[in-house]
C-alpha cells in the first residue's frame, strides 16, 4: 500500500471504521534515517490505534526506526515480509526476506529489544511456486521461538520473477486453509488473514477461523466496505452518516490546506467512496476535476456532496 495509506487516507478510514486498527504504508528504514521523519511519521491522534509498517533488512536500522515509531506514538511496529514489488527486491527486503528466516528473526529480535510496543510480521505463504506448507510453517516457527506472536498472513505466494505487484495480488491462488493451519499449529499466536477480502460478508465469515482480517486494496477502491464490516461487527456502535463524514473531511481538509498540503492529496482516498451507489461516476469526476482541485478550496467537497444528494432525490 505504498503511496496509498498515507495519513490523509487513514484519517478518512477512521471516520468509516471507528474500531479498526490502521496501518501505515510501508516506510523504508532509509526514508526514516535519511529523510524527513516528520513527513513520514506524523499522524492525527484520531487515527489510533495505528501501526507503523517498516520495510528493511538491517536489524540495527530497523531497531532505530522502531524506536522512532514508538516515540511518535505508534501502537505497533510491523515488519513487511510480503511486498513483492521490484523496489523491495532491489533493496532485498519485503517478500524476499521470507527466504532468510534467520535474518528476519534477527530483525524482529532487534526491534523487540528496542521498543515496548508489539512487534509484528506481515508475510506471504511462500515464494514463487513452492506451495509446501513446511516452508511457511518453519518461517513462522522461527519467529515464534523468539517471541513474535502476531502474524498477518497474505494467503498467497509471492512470485518474485515474472509477475507484477498487481498480478501478485490476483494470480497466485488464495489458500485460506493453509493460513488457517498456521493458526492450528501455533494456537497461542494471533493470526490475521489478508488477501482477496472485498466484501463485508467475506471478512465476517473468516473471523470464525482467524483472529482478525486485514483489507488492503478493497479499502482503497471501495472504502464503504469498512463501514459495512464495522456495522456487522459492532451493531451497537453508531457510525457517522455520509453527510457527517463529508463535514469532518471538509474541516480536516481546511486544516491541511492551511499547512500547505494540496487538496488533491486529502481527497484522493475518497474517490471510490460512492462506488456501487447512484452518482458514483459523478462523484469521482467532481473530486478528480483538476480545475476545481487547483483552487485548493475544501468547499468543493461539500458542494460535490450536495450536488450528489440533489441528483439522488
Amino acid at each position: 500500500m505504498i503511496d496509498v495509506t498515507d495519513r490523509h487516507c487513514r484519517f478518512f478510514h477512521r471516520l468509516l471504521a471507528p474500531r479498526a486498527r490502521l496501518y501505515t504504508e510501508m516506510i523504508t528504514t532509509g526514508a526514516l534515517m535519511h529523510g524527513d521523519v516528520a513527513r513520514h511519521l506524523d499522524f492525527n491522534e484520531s487515527e489510533t490505534p495505528v501501526a507503523l509498517q517498516l520495510g528493511g533488512s538491517d536489524p540495527a536500522a530497523l531497531a532505530e526506526c522502531a524506536k522512532l515509531g514508538e516515540q511518535w506514538g505508534y501502537d505497533e511496529i510491523n515488519l513487511n515480509c510480503g511486498c513483492p514489488s521490484d523496489r523491495v527486491q532491489r533493496g532485498a527486503f519485503g517478500a524476499c526476506l521470507m527466504a532468510e528466516p534467520q535474518l528476519v528473526a534477527d530483525c524482529i529480535k532487534a526491534m523487540q529489544d528496542a521498543v515496548t510496543v508489539p512487534v509484528t510480521v506481515k508475510h506471504r505463504l511462500g515464494l514463487d511456486y513452492d506451495d509446501s506448507y513446511s516452508f511457511v510453517r518453519d518461517f513462522v516457527g522461527q519467529l515464534h521461538r523468539i517471541g513474535c506472536r502476531v502474524f498477518i498472513v497474505h494467503a498467497r505466494n509471492a512470485v518474485l520473477q515474472g509477475l507484477s505487484p498487481k498480478d501478485n495480488r490476483e494470480i497466485p491462488p488464495l489458500r485460506y486453509d493453509v493460513a488457517h493451519q498456521l493458526k492450528i499449529d501455533f494456537p497461542d499466536s494471533v493470526f490475521v488473514l489478508n488477501g482477496g477480502l472485498a466484501q463485508p460478508d467475506q471478512a465476517i465469515a473468516q473471523l470464525q477461523r482467524f483472529d482478525g482480517v486485514m483489507l488492503g486494496r478493497a479499502a482503497w477502491h471501495t472504502p464503504g466496505v469498512l463501514s459495512g464490516i464495522s456495522r456487522d461487527l459492532y451493531p451497537e456502535e453508531p457510525l457517522l452518516e455520509p453527510g457527517q463524514v463529508v463535514h469532518a473531511m471538509v474541516e480536516y481538509a481546511q486544516a491541511q490546506v492551511a499547512r500547505g498540503v494540496p487538496l488533491r492529496m486529502v481527497l484522493k482516498p475518497m474517490l471510490g467512496w460512492m462506488s456501487g451507489r447512484p452518482g458514483a461516476r459523478y462523484w469521482r469526476r467532481m473530486l478528480s476535476d483538476a480545475s476545481l482541485l487547483n483552487r485548493n478550496d475544501p468547499g468543493m467537497l461539500e458542494q460535490a456532496w450536495h450536488d450528489l444528494v440533489r441528483r439522488a432525490e
